[in-house]
């Protein structure tokens, strides 16, 4: 008779991510508790959300040296901000299970002077075309104090621009910039805050644009709640 296993619950079988990169960052197999890493990542505009790319864009692997990590969920290309990455396969299926009904926040620079009925037309759910959004919460926000941007955004001065903060629960490819465009708004600049309590104010501080920073256990076991 086989032993017992007496592993943590958050141990997992081996886990590939698929990817049709030659280069591959295997998750390693029964982690414990302890042995997990989670890292909160302020990722910078123009970075892929990959440890590899053969066409030398910038990736993962510009900004982070740890091993075998890799993105609890994805961020665009030309957008900013909190990214959370594991070693664990088990907690990332977890945290990116549309089950969850996770609330990410967005700060989001938009082109115009956004009225009450388009803010309301976004807390109610919008028609895109792959089928209506689920009610937002969404408000007019002050431009935060954040990074300057490389390369800045380009701005006209002819039109004017404001920041909403946009608090959604689902993953749909490029949602909130095509949210914005459904109701006359087209963003000019996307930034993750947070994903569920976790946000780029950790530990007293903002997390620096490039920088990431490690969880601790008791951190860690939260996330399994």
């Amino acid at each position: 008779m086989k032993p017992r296993d007496r592993r943590s619950p958050s141990s997992i079988n081996s886990v590939r991510p698929t990817t049709s990169s030659k280069h591959h960052r295997e998750i390693k197999a029964a982690l414990s508790l302890e042995e997990t890493k989670v890292l909160l990542f302020n990722k910078p505009f123009d970075v892929l959300c990959q440890f590899t790319d053969e066409g030398g864009r910038k990736t993962l692997k510009d900004f982070i040296d740890a091993p075998s990590v890799y993105a609890a969920g994805r961020l665009d290309r030309d957008s900013e901000g909190l990214l959370l990455l594991t070693n664990n396969g088990k907690l990332q299926a977890k945290l990116t299970t549309p089950q969850r009904h996770t609330f990410k926040t967005y700060w989001v620079q938009v082109e115009g002077d956004v009225s009450e009925i388009a803010l309301e037309q976004l807390r109610q759910g919008v028609e895109l075309k792959d089928g209506m959004t689920l009610p937002a919460q969404v408000r007019r926000i002050e431009p935060p104090v954040i990074w300057q941007r490389i390369p800045p955004v380009r701005e006209r001065k002819s039109v004017a621009d404001c920041w909403l903060e946009i608090k959604i629960r689902e993953g749909r490819n490029r949602q909130v910039r095509r949210m914005t465009a459904h109701v006359g708004y087209p963003t000019l600049r996307l930034i993750r805050y947070a994903i569920g309590n976790y946000s780029l104010d950790i530990n007293g501080q903002r997390l620096a644009n490039g920088a990431y920073l490690e969880l601790t256990p008791q951190q860690i076991e939260a996330l399994w709640q």
